[in-house]
């Protein structure tokens, strides 16, 4: 893990290529956009379960929101996701590190090696022509960085750019993790009409930002975000539904995304993560009952432009995050 990077000053842009010719032969009616529209390249999520839940993985040239409550797997996910963007494209990564701006402390570093170390031997063939193989370290490719407000994280960007421009590093950053927006303004700003602009101005602006960003690099962005008990009656958030579900619940309470209707029009797509416990009666040779607890896990798509509705049940091992296929 490379922390408290330096950024390099601009020396040259660079321009990826893209099928922009493509798209100036076909005429822009919504049909079209839909036949003709480019595939994004994806990231696996380093399993075959959670892959096939999300049409492969977590595409690029986009913003993925992960939200959930605490414990659910969140930042486990966004871990691993830093570790398979090392991957080779054929096997379903990017070939590329990762940058991962967390905004509450402390960092799970511990977990990091914990999950590099199962990387290493679940990949041990993958990477046996690098060179110095033996020294090869997985965590050496997720640049970390520290982020306490919204204003630096909008600050930093340009910064960002200048670091992706001039990188020498042998595998490109095509990953950006923030975990978690929420954090960053939750207790910066106060629930009055010019703070609530404030706050929106600021959604609008880093998640443009972002989204440029990912166009112009083909990266992958993915944040995170906490959820907050739902107060009032109907199905729908301030009278609007927001996604396929109507109704999202975790640990048997009715919840929703925070930061509201305004960042829930700054992302691209929106997973959620519920958690359960679910009581097991266990009966012994003695006839004697007991109850044992079992938390439950599951991933949904609340809404994406390229996926419909579906669900996957997961369970967070030692190695990692794992889907089951039931």
């Amino acid at each position: 893990m490379k922390s408290n990077f330096q950024f390099p000053p601009i020396i040259k842009p660079l321009f990826l290529k893209t099928d922009h010719e493509h798209l100036k032969t076909v005429s822009m009616t919504p049909e079209n956009l839909l036949n003709h529209s480019i595939p994004a390249q994806k990231c696996t999520l380093g399993c075959p379960i959670l892959d096939a839940s999300l049409n492969g993985g977590i595409p690029c040239n986009s913003i993925t929101e992960i939200v959930a409550e605490s414990g659910s797997g969140k930042t486990q996910i966004c871990l691993q996701l830093s570790l398979c963007a090392q991957l080779p494209i054929p096997l379903g990564g990017l070939s590329a590190s990762s940058l991962y701006l967390h905004t509450e402390f402390p960092f799970p570093l511990r977990r990091l090696n914990q999950l590099s170390h199962s990387f290493q031997s679940l990949y041990s063939h993958t990477f046996v022509n690098k060179e110095a193989k033996h020294n090869y370290n997985p965590c050496d490719n997720v640049y970390v960085q520290s982020i306490q407000s919204a204003d630096q994280l909008l600050g930093i960007i340009p910064n960002i750019e200048s670091f992706l421009l001039n990188s020498k590093a042998q595998l490109p950053i095509r990953l950006i993790v923030i975990d978690s927006v929420a954090a960053l303004f939750r207790s910066e700003f106060e629930n009055t009409p010019s703070d609530l602009k404030k706050r929106s101005s600021l959604f609008f602006k880093i998640s443009g930002k972002l989204k440029a960003l990912a166009r112009r690099f083909n990266l992958a962005v993915v944040v995170t975000n906490q959820v907050m008990d739902f107060v009032g009656s109907g199905e729908e958030v301030n009278g609007v539904r927001i996604g396929n579900l109507s109704c999202l619940f975790t640990s048997g309470r009715r919840v929703c995304a925070a930061l509201g209707l305004a960042w829930a029009n700054c992302i691209n797509s929106r997973l959620f993560l519920s958690r359960d416990e679910i009581e097991n009666a266990i009966v012994n040779d003695s006839e004697a009952n007991f109850m044992s607890r079992q938390t439950k896990r599951r991933l949904h798509v609340v809404f994406a432009p390229h996926l419909p509705y579906s669900s996957c049940e997961y369970v967070i091992r030692t190695e990692g995050v794992c889907g089951i296929d039931r």
